[in-house]
């Protein structure tokens, strides 16, 4: 019966909600009467009487139905809806009372209003608590969901707002709180202890703790890690609170709690962005983004929109790419600023002079590059035609237009290349250097940093869908380390190493300390809840395979060429100061690398490749494919 009034239409349950309050109306009066006089009341034959008994519906639901009784959905009603309820209430009791006197009806005792008013009160709030909490218990039932055991570590705001959301949620039951501060501990919360760490261990075996969810948005990220670091141990799931912002604005539900963010384990505190330097080449400009439908491209086409630009030039090889960077910032776009989706190559000349000259580019971040090292090393005359031909043909574009400031989003596997990926970048910053030195107006500068997290070809989303398969994870070397760092943070750093340069420089970003890939990988599969199957553990359900490192590709990366770099203003980039060749020795090898390209002369593109990059070091598992 119960389930045949959930699958009741909204108009038909508000129906039944009000003849029941019709019916509690008129008996609450009779029972009113029935507690003041001690027995059981009959007005018979009073006309004045029956009529502001039977006739208190007429009056009490208009009030009802203004206070919004009936537009609340009983499964989440709370303290504002039982508030509006006595509210109603109190005024349609009052003036009942009112009324009844000025009727001059006989018999009706002062205090029976009292007793009416707080009768109904019981009544319909009463009424309205059951049904919540029945309704909810008949849909958890119903589809046969069962509550995982959860404790929220955090018993601030955060902590308290989430755990009154999971009230609500058909997935998660708040056991308990963990908290680091001593004032709370032992004390109550909305009903739930507070625990100190320590208390974590016996709570999982006691409770069966199936998942840790982080409540503690305003700490340090080294905070972050060192408790991140204290669960990693314990077989359960790590889960981290949507932002507070996001709740309220209802873009993230509390059912979508994040897995932890893998950005948590770097531990480096990120520097925030000096947002006057921000603004520098993009306020009130029309901005360039080559690749901007990419994961940096992408990014940096985010933060333009934020600095407010005069319009943005979105430039994109990949059609479907484009459309969903352009559906994106459309959507973000409050202040209308124009934005032009624009589909074509970096090599294509003719259409970057047409879009250049059209749109009076004065800002271009070249974010656009094949990137991923060993489909490079398997197409290589592609690769350096788009990264290196491509970066020549649109630099020389920019000079020709007069563009301002032009930013190469470089990459650490531009240091001692031993893949055509990493030597094709490196040749595109010498490109840049030495137009700088040539007397120009355009402003050349790259900014060289090592992974992001999270971006098209990265580890991260390739050991998350492995362990979602059940594993196993798959990692090239048990040594191999890397240089992470976030996406959002790489790029705020991109465009304020851009507002700095005046003409020729190589920044690098700070990317804190190098991970070990398999140290990363380990976490990720304990911070899941799970636990890694080796010799030590044959139990255990995720393991790792060495599948051995891939063609060009190194043990460890680094950002420096030659030994030296400066600081700059802002702590997390450097300055390089690395040789450079001139344009007249450097130009008659692009011209060769082109033409090899386009006939796709492998052993001739090493060759040059070589020639242009002497620290270039072919890997001779290498394949020979073009």
């Amino acid at each position: 019966m119960i389930l045949n009034l959930l699958e009741l239409s909204r108009k038909n349950k508000q129906a039944l909600m009000i003849l029941f309050d019709i019916f509690a109306i008129i008996a609450s009066i009779f029972i009113s009467f029935a507690i003041r006089l001690g027995y059981w009341f009959h007005p018979v034959g009073d006309e004045k009487l029956l009529l502001l008994m039977f006739g208190a519906p007429l009056l009490a639901i208009p009030f009802f139905i203004q206070f919004g009784f009936y537009h609340t959905v009983i499964r989440y009603a709370g303290f504002q809806a039982v508030w509006r309820i006595i509210q109603a209430i109190t005024i349609y009791a009052l003036i009942w009372g009112l009324i009844s006197f000025m009727a001059n009806a006989q018999g009706i005792p002062r205090s029976v209003i009292i007793i009416n008013w707080f009768f109904l009160t019981i009544v319909i709030v009463g009424s309205r608590l059951f049904a919540r909490w029945l309704f909810s218990q008949v849909s958890i039932n119903n589809k046969l969901l069962i509550k995982k055991n959860v404790v929220i570590y955090g018993a601030g705001s955060a902590g308290r707002q989430l755990c009154n959301a999971l009230n609500e949620s058909e997935h998660f039951k708040s056991v308990a709180f963990i908290d680091d501060s001593e004032e709370l501990l032992n004390h109550s919360i909305i009903g739930l202890k507070v625990f100190s760490r320590d208390a974590l261990e016996t709570l999982i075996k006691k409770d069966n703790i199936k998942e840790v969810l982080l409540a503690v948005p305003s700490i340090s990220r080294s905070k972050r890690r060192e408790i991140i670091n204290f669960l990693e141990p314990y077989p359960v799931v790590v889960r981290s609170l949507p932002g507070l912002t996001e709740l309220a604005q209802g873009k993230v539900k509390i059912n979508d709690l994040l897995e932890i963010d893998v950005s948590d384990l770097l531990g480096r505190e990120s520097v925030k962005p000096n947002k006057n330097i921000m603004k520098t080449n993009i306020a009130n400009k029309v901005v360039f983004i080559s690749g901007a439908g990419g994961s940096i491209g992408s990014e940096i086409c985010r933060q333009v929109l934020l600095n407010n630009p005069k319009k943005i030039v979105l430039y994109e090889i990949s059609e479907s790419s484009l459309y969903l960077i352009e559906k994106e910032l459309m959507y973000l776009n409050d202040l209308k600023i124009d934005i032009i989706p624009t589909l074509g190559s970096v090599t294509d000349k003719a259409r970057l002079q047409d879009i250049f000259q059209l749109h009076g580019v004065q800002t271009i971040y070249h974010a656009a590059a094949y990137k991923h090292v060993p489909l490079v090393e398997s197409n290589q005359s592609q690769g350096v035609m788009n990264n290196l031909i491509g970066t020549w043909v649109i630099a020389e574009e920019a000079i020709a237009s007069n563009v301002e400031t032009f930013v190469l989003i470089s990459t650490d596997k531009a240091v001692r290349p031993t893949n055509v990926m990493g030597a094709s970048k490196r040749g595109s910053e010498l490109i840049l250097q030495a137009l700088a030195a040539l007397p120009i107006n355009t402003c050349f500068t790259m900014v060289r940093f090592g992974n992001v997290l999270d971006s098209s070809g990265s580890v991260i989303p390739l050991f998350r869908e492995q362990i979602k398969k059940g594993g196993p994870i798959t990692i090239t070397h048990k040594d191999i380390v890397r240089y992470f760092m976030t996406i959002s943070e790489s790029v705020e750093l991109v465009i304020q190493a851009g507002a700095m340069a005046k003409g020729g420089e190589v920044f690098l970003l700070d990317m804190g300390d190098p991970v070990l890939i398999y140290d990363l990988a380990v976490k990720m599969i304990k911070l899941s809840g799970l636990q890694l199957r080796d010799e030590n553990n044959l139990d255990g359900d995720i393991e790792i395979n060495y599948i051995g490192l891939r063609p060009g590709e190194k043990l460890y990366e680094e950002l420096l060429v030659g030994a030296k770099s400066k600081p700059t203003e802002n702590p997390l980039i450097m300055c390089a100061e690395e040789k450079m060749i001139s344009w007249e020795k450097l130009e008659p090898i692009l011209i060769d690398i082109k033409e090899a390209s386009i006939n796709e002369t492998t052993e001739k593109i090493y060759t040059l490749l070589n020639l242009l990059v002497p620290e270039y070091k072919k890997d001779k598992r290498s394949s020979i494919i073009i």
